[in-house]
């Protein structure tokens, strides 16, 4: 592999190549209708010999940047998909939104399905919180029927990534808190603090500024028909039960975590890897399906090979979906594998802004750059954290530079990051309209957080 490798150009050609491997990407996608897959490995391919990677090792940063990122998401979105599914096809997300729209009313129900997913999206990453409340979402918008994807779509999807970029236990917040020893219940308030109006203003208005801009009619989710619901769906209450549980159980891996940090349990102990193991998503995800089989399936008189069916038709969908974002995540992969990351770091590092701005114009140029949120934090974090430690900052003030960098973090998504090919794929959007509306959310997103993080900064 490339260990060995030392890059020879500049963050300058670095840079050059990088915004041509994006304007390629967007010219045989929108242009020449190549499919998204195989534009992303053919311009990952180019990218790897241009930036001057060795052709031994270029398939295996390839395949590395492929797996790697499958490895992150694909159990989650295989196990997401099939819970969504079960619960669509069982009637159950027709109940949920019939329950909702009956409380909430119809012109409050795109905010009711974002404050819902804001408190999912507390203990549950991104992706797999995304998956598991599409079904409910969707089903909302039909049952108000119109032309109404954006609106609900973004409500929940962005309250998703507001919660998984700022607070704990979620892993950009945690290990930026490391680098600058900030105190993580501090954190922890200060994004509770800022979660909800950034979404408000990122999310739920954005949502309705484009919904309108751009109508588009709910697809089909996981290969699911409208006209496919059974005449006996189970209660709404056995439906929140069973989207509860993967939070619950996830829910216990925090806090053994944290009473693990403060030495109140013993982590070699068998009944705390026991629970540590349940409460890891992909697994609290597998019991969370195997319930809902049981549940939505089996004691509502589906037999077995109807409800084998079911999955298998369900994994055949989500197949594209999968593939195109291990595939975003390849060409993320190349990028950073090809030094763009530590070329900037070597040119960013005297900017001479106040140490709060600099945290933030680092991991904003180092996410648009290569994609990832979590290296363009990380990077920003290992960079500034000798100024931050020195410092006379308040806890409060290191907490509020531990989010500025989380905000820089998670501006402007695009062609390069794999979460952009799953909220386009997963809505069934093309990449001119995901440009056109996720990556502006994110940017709005990350501009948001950071001015109300830099007013917590100059009071405290």
């Amino acid at each position: 592999m490339a260990e060995e490798w030392t890059q020879t150009l500049g963050a300058g050609p670095l840079l050059g190549i990088a915004a041509g491997a994006v304007v390629l990407i967007l010219f045989l996608v929108i242009k020449v209708r190549l499919h998204a897959f195989l534009t992303l490995i053919l311009v990952s391919l180019l990218t790897a010999i241009a930036t001057g990677i060795p052709a031994g090792d270029i398939v295996g940063v390839l395949v590395g940047g492929f797996g790697g990122t499958l490895g992150n998401v694909a159990l989650l979105i295989g196990l997401g998909a099939i819970l969504g599914r079960l619960i669509e096809s069982s009637g159950g997300a027709k109940a949920v939104a019939d329950s909702m729209v009956r409380v909430f009313g119809e012109k409050r129900a795109a905010f009711a399905l974002g404050l819902t997913s804001l408190l999912l999206g507390f203990p549950i990453f991104f992706d797999a919180g995304l998956i598991v409340m599409l079904p409910i979402i969707f089903a909302v918008a039909r049952r108000i029927g119109g032309k109404n994807l954006l609106l609900y779509g973004y409500s929940g999807a962005a309250a998703f990534s507001v919660m998984h970029v700022f607070l704990p236990p979620h892993p950009g917040p945690v290990a930026a808190s490391e680098f600058f020893e900030a105190n993580l219940g501090i954190v922890l308030l200060v994004g509770i603090v800022i979660a909800f109006p950034t979404w408000y203003v990122s999310g739920y208005l954005w949502a309705k500024f484009v919904n309108s801009r751009y109508p588009m009619i709910v697809p089909s989710l996981f290969g699911g028909k409208d006209d496919d619901l059974p005449q006996n769906p189970p209660k709404t209450s056995t439906v929140a039960w069973i989207l509860a549980l993967p939070l619950l159980l996830i829910f216990l891996n925090t806090g053994l975590d944290a009473l693990r940090s403060i030495g109140v349990v013993d982590a070699d102990e068998l009944w705390v890897q026991s629970l540590t193991l349940i409460g890891t998503a992909p697994v609290a995800l597998l019991i969370t399906v195997l319930v809902a089989l049981l549940v939505l399936g089996r004691f509502r008189g589906e037999n077995g090979s109807a409800l084998e069916k079911l999955v298998e038709g369900t994994l055949g969908p989500v197949a594209s979906v999968i593939l195109i974002t291990g595939a975003g995540g390849m060409f993320g992969g190349v990028l950073r594998e090809s030094g763009i990351g530590d070329a900037l770091s070597g040119s960013l590092a005297d900017l001479g802004l106040p140490v709060i701005f600099a945290a933030y114009v680092i991991a904003v140029i180092l996410r648009v750059a290569q994609g990832s949120a979590t290296v363009a934090l990380v990077t920003t974090a290992g960079l500034i954290a000798p100024a931050v430690t020195a410092g006379d900052f308040s806890m409060v003030q290191v907490a509020a530079i531990t989010l500025a960098a989380a905000a820089g973090s998670v501006f402007a998504s695009h062609v390069n990051d794999s979460g952009f090919w799953l909220v386009g794929r997963l809505m069934n959007m093309d990449v001119k309209t995901t440009l056109k509306t996720w990556t502006v959310q994110q940017a709005i997103e990350s501009v948001v957080g950071f001015a109300l993080v830099l007013v917590i900064y100059a009071i405290f």
